[in-house]
């Protein structure tokens, strides 16, 4: 099959497996323009899925860069009222949201992080409102990638720029089961079933914390709330329960860690592209859920606008589980982007926690959420920490020890 039929077939399985577009509903895409050609084929996917209105949004990383380079920080940091009142009425009408990833790792090289921080927080408290849309599933979302050039030559730098683009391409397609032979969306049902046998386990055992110990130096015991719900896969909205899949591709069980319960060191397996500045080598120490020390040997002051980003974005909201040799691990590859690195590799998300995972907590305040042991805040980061070697003990209330992986795989 031809890149074209197979990128028809992508943005098809997108339409009706990623955001599964109701008739009549709104959708909001968020792309790069280096992703035009696939985005036009993505449009009219949505459209013959009986969407009533299809926007793009579009992003240029380069334009972006040079915002960033020039304008004062009082400038990038104005946020206009008709901006928040587009978003407003995106949201309240429950519109689809799909996010296009096209990064250009590096991209923000040699801008002032400190700009990038005070431009994200300006925007992220103006539209933090809306963020309970998607962290809560009021509406279905999805992130998906498409490939670019320079990305792909990152990726496969021994390729002309091209063939790097072609290999990426493939890499994405296989990732999400798309290839000649099979129906994608009966391939993403059977993952889902996968997925749902194993979440049952993980919520039967109802373990009080996890213990993680690497080959890298990571010794880290991870709290988990009360009623904690492991999650992966599928999702549904809360008031209709529409079946959608926020991330395509996905290998991933998580849940809710205690916020004030985290002690240890980890050390990340994979860099971070955060913000266009690429984090290597790092790692964090954790004490009663907070990080009290850091350091990273490229970028730490990228990784340090992270952590002080708020109140919140020092303290852990996610914890997820991912086998060694998952599908995208045994790909061999370093994408320089979470959403694949993250379906590679075990990973923790500092910043804000997913109300969903813990009993109820669709319907809980922020108060009602904190209290529970959840974290708030305006960011969600994912990093990667998972290695071949990884073990991972679950430990109940009563101190009983079951593993859970071994070997950096499923045992449980």
């Amino acid at each position: 099959m031809s890149l074209p039929l197979k990128l028809r077939k992508y943005a098809s399985l997108i339409a009706k497996n990623g955001v599964n577009v109701q008739n009549g509903q709104n959708v909001v895409i968020r792309a790069s323009v280096d992703n035009a050609e696939f985005v036009h084929i993505l449009v009219e996917e949505c459209y013959l899925a009986k969407a009533k209105k299809v926007q793009v949004d579009w992003i240029d990383q380069h334009l972006t860069k040079l915002h960033y380079t020039y304008q004062s920080e009082e400038t990038l940091c104005e946020v206009k009222d008709y901006y928040v009142e587009e978003q407003k009425d995106i949201y309240e009408n429950l519109s689809a949201m799909i996010s296009i990833t096209s990064p250009i790792p590096g991209i923000m090289s040699g801008v002032d992080t400190r700009k990038i921080a005070l431009r994200n927080k300006a925007y992220s408290q103006a539209l933090e409102p809306y963020h309970k849309y998607t962290a809560a599933n009021l509406t279905q979302w999805c992130v998906a990638a498409a490939s670019n050039p320079v990305w792909a030559k990152k990726v496969f730098p021994q390729l002309d720029a091209d063939k790097a683009n072609e290999k990426l391409w493939d890499a994405i397609l296989t990732s999400c089961h798309v290839d000649d032979d099979n129906d994608p969306n009966k391939a993403w049902e059977i993952h889902n079933q996968e997925f749902a046998s194993r979440i049952d386990i993980l919520n039967h055992c109802n373990f009080d914390k996890l213990h993680f110990v690497s080959e890298l130096g990571t010794d880290l015991y991870v709290g988990l709330v009360k009623n904690h719900i492991w999650a992966g896969g599928y999702e549904l909205t809360q008031k209709s329960n529409i079946i959608f899949n926020p991330n395509m591709p996905t290998e991933e069980i998580f849940t809710m860690p205690d916020r004030l319960s985290v002690n240890g060191k980890v050390v990340a397996s994979k860099p971070l592209d955060y913000g266009g500045n690429l984090i290597e080598n790092f790692w964090f120490e954790f004490k009663d859920g907070k990080v009290v020390d850091y350091g990273a040997e490229k970028n730490q002051d990228s990784l340090k606008e992270l952590i002080e980003f708020d109140k919140g974005s020092a303290y852990l909201g996610e914890v997820a589980l991912v086998p060694y040799h998952s599908p995208i691990s045994e790909m061999n590859l370093l994408f320089y982007n979470t959403l694949f690195d993250e379906n590679a590799s075990c990973h923790l998300a500092l910043g804000a926690c997913y109300p969903t995972n813990v009993k109820n907590g669709e319907n809980m305040s922020k108060e009602e959420l904190l209290e529970a042991g959840g974290n708030d805040s305006m960011e969600h980061v994912d990093f990667m920490f998972g290695t071949k070697n990884m073990h991972v003990k679950g430990i109940d209330k009563d101190g009983k020890e079951k593993d859970v992986f071994v070997n950096g795989d499923f045992v449980i």
